[in-house]
C-alpha cells in the first residue's frame, strides 16, 4: 500500500517555471493511479550542488518502503548520471518507486523497462568517468607540451598522489567524487582527504 505520493522540484535561479512542473506531475500521478494527497518538496538551488547537500537527501532520507517520488525529469536527481544512479540505488534499497514524467516509466522498477534502463544509466556513467579522464589526460598533455613542469616535487613530505595533482585537481573540477578518484590512484579516502588539505584542494568545488 502507498504510504505517499512526493513531487520532487528543483529548480535553478534561471528557470522558476515549478507551476508546470507541479501540474504535469499531478497529470501524471493521476494516469497512474495514484490516490490522495500530492506533497511537494521544492527547492532552488544550482543543479552544480550534490544531492547529499540538498533537500533531496533529506526526502531520501524520510522516504520508506511504499512511498513514491515523481521527478519532472532524470536531471533533477542529480549533477551526473552517476549521482542520479546513487540516488535510484538509495531509494531502490528502500522499496519506493521514481517515476519520471519525461520519460514516462517507473526508474527502479522490476519490469523489463526499468531493468534496461537502469542498466543504461550505468553504462552512461562509465561513458561519463573515461570523458572525464580523457579531458583530464588532455589537459595533461596540453600543459606539458606548453611547458608546465609535471611530476612528483622534491623535498619531505612526498606522496605518491604528488605527481598526479594537475589531474586529480582537474577530477574535482569536473565533478568527480572523492570515493572515486581515491579508487582511482591506489589509495584510502582518508589518505585522499588529508592529501587535499595539505595541497589546499579540499574547498575545490566543480567548474559550472
Amino acid at each position: 500500500m502507498t504510504n505517499k505520493v512526493v513531487g520532487y522540484l528543483r529548480v535553478s535561479t534561471i528557470d522558476q517555471n515549478t507551476e508546470k512542473n507541479k501540474n504535469d506531475i499531478l497529470s501524471f500521478a493521476n494516469s497512474k493511479g495514484f490516490l490522495g494527497k500530492m506533497e511537494f518538496v521544492e527547492e532552488k538551488i544550482s543543479g552544480l550542488k550534490s544531492w547529499k547537500k540538498r533537500k533531496l537527501n533529506d526526502l531520501v532520507q524520510s522516504m520508506s518502503e511504499g512511498d513514491v517520488m515523481i521527478v519532472p525529469e532524470l536531471s533533477r536527481l542529480g549533477r551526473s548520471l552517476v549521482e542520479v544512479l546513487e540516488v535510484l540505488n538509495e531509494l531502490t534499497k528502500k522499496d519506493v518507486a521514481v517515476y519520471s514524467v519525461k520519460e514516462n516509466f517507473q526508474l527502479n522498477g522490476d519490469d523489463m523497462q526499468s531493468k534496461v534502463m537502469r542498466t543504461m544509466l550505468g553504462l552512461f556513467a562509465e561513458i561519463e568517468r573515461d570523458l572525464i579522464s580523457a579531458r583530464t589526460k588532455e589537459g595533461l598533455a596540453a600543459a606539458k607540451a606548453s611547458g608546465k613542469q609535471l611530476g612528483r616535487p622534491k623535498g619531505p613530505g612526498k606522496s605518491k598522489l604528488d605527481e598526479f595533482k594537475p589531474e586529480i585537481e582537474a577530477l574535482l573540477k569536473n565533478g568527480s567524487k572523492k570515493t572515486f578518484i581515491a579508487k582511482r590512484f591506489g589509495v584510502t579516502p582518508a589518505t585522499l582527504t588529508n592529501w587535499l588539505k595539505r595541497h589546499g584542494l579540499d574547498k575545490l568545488q566543480p567548474k559550472p
